[in-house]
């Protein structure tokens, strides 16, 4: 365990989530040193602990996403699980949740309700289409959303569907995304207290947080619009100049060369070669001159142009050589480029290890422990390497008893189970 003092030391989460997103935020605070709490249904858990499981009964994939937190069951349906949560809401500065929009008011623990009990209290909520809108009420899960957003539509070949990417990438990015806004209004919280609501903001009569009722200033995390901010310049292209984009396979719209070539011995490397002078020592690099000379190839327009022709050229000089071979001539001649990296070359790798990106702890499946698996490390790095990992994802209802003790009260009945997120 670490001694060092870390940002978010002291400060108390209540994670009321499944699957990914609000996993994320939570993991993401817990990092950092917040004291994350998360809350699981009786019997069995965040349905996360079953996804991608090999052996036993907790997937690393659980093990990876809720480290460095705690977790206590509790049903939310029962008035003993409700108790327990507004208790825990009274000493808690954040509260995370991604179930469907009025999951909690149905169950009683709305913003109203948790205001009362902490009116101080950070409200950070991930839903599928956020808690307005038209579409609030329906349920879906990231790739859902990232059809919503655009995304979706620019993965993949153009000759074919669109494809999902390799990770739960609308869920991770609304995580962070609602990580971001939790620290926000912690910020502004203590502003706050240090300047008071009337000089919190320069220039402003009063301060953010203290504005209005809790469901006004909550953090409203929306799959689909988390995915939509990461689209660059898609709606402003078309907007201005009626530009539709569409699937390229692994280049991206207007820019070349900058692509995925395989190597000899079945292994790739990507080359981003788009830039004027860089296209330049590219050419020059993989003995094709004559392009790197032709003035039709001297901007970037002219290249995507080309670009088949270019990648081709690419291709054919990569196709003889092993990968490392390929990255070793490219870096002596300056141009961008780089393996691409299986599970197996991560682990190896010496860039990752020395930032402490690599980090080796026993883990159990729940029915074995198995010693010295690498895990990822913490980002962002703060100084010059991760901070360590302080326990990987904790068994179910691991503490549920020191919680409750603290909290002065029972174990309630674990006879029920609450229902499970459809929103993340």
């Amino acid at each position: 365990m670490t001694t060092r003092r870390l940002p978010l030391d002291g400060v108390r989460v209540l994670e009321l989530g499944n699957y990914i997103a609000a996993p994320t935020a939570g993991r993401m605070l817990a990092d950092f040193g917040a004291e994350v709490i998360k809350v699981e249904r009786p019997g069995t858990g965040d349905e996360l602990r079953n996804w991608r499981l090999t052996a036993g009964t907790t997937s690393m994939l659980y093990r990876t996403i809720n480290r460095n937190k705690k977790s206590v069951t509790l049903d939310l349906r029962t008035e003993a699980g409700r108790e327990a949560v507004l208790e825990l809401v009274r000493r808690s500065d954040i509260v995370l949740e991604n179930f469907r929009p009025g999951t909690l008011e149905k169950w009683g623990i709305g913003p109203d309700v948790l205001e009362e009990v902490n009116p101080e209290l950070i409200l950070v909520r991930i839903s599928a289409f956020g808690q307005t809108g038209p579409l609030s009420a329906r349920p879906g899960f990231a790739a859902v959303a990232e059809g919503y957003s655009g995304f979706r539509e620019l993965v993949g070949d153009p000759d074919r569907p669109p494809v999902r990417v390799g990770v739960s990438i609308g869920d991770s990015i609304a995580g962070m995304q609602a990580a971001f806004g939790a620290v926000m209004m912690l910020f502004d919280r203590q502003q706050q207290r240090i300047h008071g609501a009337a000089e919190a903001v320069v220039g402003s009569e009063t301060g953010f947080e203290g504005e209005g009722p809790l469901a006004d200033r909550t953090v409203d995390v929306a799959l689909n619009e988390a995915m939509f901010s990461v689209m660059e310049s898609l709606v402003p292209d078309y907007s201005a100049f009626g530009e539709v984009r569409t699937r390229t396979g692994g280049r991206m719209e207007g820019i070349a060369p900058s692509n995925g070539y395989l190597c000899a011995g079945g292994k790739s490397v990507v080359i981003a070669g788009n830039g004027d002078g860089i296209f330049t020592r590219l050419m020059a690099a993989i003995d094709r001159p004559d392009l790197g000379d032709d003035p039709d190839l001297q901007t970037n327009a002219g290249r995507w142009a080309r670009r088949d022709e270019l990648d081709e050229a690419i291709g054919a000089w990569c196709a003889t050589r092993e990968v490392d071979d390929v990255v070793a001539v490219l870096d002596a001649a300056g141009v961008p480029a780089g393996p691409i990296y299986t599970a197996e070359d991560l682990v190896a790798d010496d860039q990752l290890r020395a930032r402490g990106m690599i980090q080796h702890l026993d883990v159990s499946t729940g029915e074995e422990t198995l010693t010295d698996v690498a895990f990822p490390g913490i980002t962002p790095v703060i100084g010059t390497a991760s901070l360590p990992i302080d326990h990987l994802g904790p068994d179910l209802g691991e503490h549920t008893d020191e919680v409750l003790a603290w909290l002065g009260l029972s174990r309630p009945d674990d006879g029920g189970t609450t229902e499970p997120t459809d929103a993340d």
